[in-house]
């Protein structure tokens, strides 16, 4: 995690913190979780404490902007691939604060906050960070059961893009009635099976489905993998659908 990363989607990850608690079915085979046992770091549930940083780590993204206004370019920071930006502690707090005050000063680095805790959005991040274009909230939503938090993440007042990372897939989505500029809609969808040993299986219909919503709306989706028990395509997934890799347009830059 950090300047490298395996993530297609983006080109670097930042952690605030280290830790989560789980709140959904998307959460049971947490990848995150696993690899921070893996690490040992006993990190996950509410009682747990959570693993905090140096300055040296915070300093990571100040190069990775300067790095991407010499090169002339934006840069995707998904935020945070061990974390959820807002779960609500009190000992968060204070990071939290210093991750808005970072992004403020990255402005060739879009940042990419997705949680599943949908209802703190508009709560938790001040209206001011909303209000910047780099910052793109989105919500993990991969069971029919999680539809509310898209509800949510549409009725936020924000000026970047919102989008939806449907991973693990579980089930069958209907995000049509999400992907209308009359909704202020969804700008992006990924999509994408759950992988490694115990992997709870996804049928290629449910990912057909979403892309075929995304096509007759115009919203891009960046079809991920397949489920199995390694990531990516895994033999299953139609070529022309294995293709699908895209990210917001310019014309969504705005919500």
């Amino acid at each position: 995690m950090g300047a490298e990363t395996l993530i297609e989607w983006c080109d670097s990850t930042f952690n605030p913190w280290w830790g989560c608690t789980e709140v959904s079915p998307e959460c049971d085979r947490c990848y995150a979780r696993t690899w921070a046992r893996f690490t040992g770091h006993a990190i996950w549930g509410a009682g747990a404490p959570r693993r905090f940083f140096s300055d040296g780590h915070w300093a990571e993204p100040l190069a990775w902007d300067r790095a991407a206004a010499k090169a002339g370019e934006r840069r995707r920071v998904f935020c945070a691939s061990m974390a959820d930006v807002l779960e609500e502690r009190d000992d968060l707090e204070p990071h939290r604060r210093r991750l808005w005050s970072l992004i403020r000063r990255t402005e060739h680095l879009d940042w990419l906050l997705l949680t599943k805790r949908a209802g703190a959005l508009a709560r938790l991040i001040p209206a001011e960070i909303r209000a910047l274009p780099n910052v793109w909230p989105g919500v993990t939503c991969g069971h029919p059961d999680s539809i509310w938090r898209v509800d949510k993440l549409v009725a936020v007042e924000c000026a970047g893009p919102k989008w939806v990372s449907a991973e693990p897939l579980l089930g069958p989505l209907a995000l049509r009635p999400f992907l209308t500029p009359e909704r202020s809609g969804l700008a992006w969808v990924i999509a994408g099976g759950e992988s490694g040993p115990g992997h709870r299986p996804m049928e290629l219909a449910w990912m057909q489905d979403l892309a075929d919503q995304c096509e007759k709306t115009g919203v891009p989706i960046f079809v991920k993998q397949d489920s199995g028990p390694k990531p990516r395509k895994q033999g299953r997934i139609p070529d022309a659908l294995w293709a699908r890799k895209q990210w917001p347009r310019p014309s969504h830059a705005r919500c």
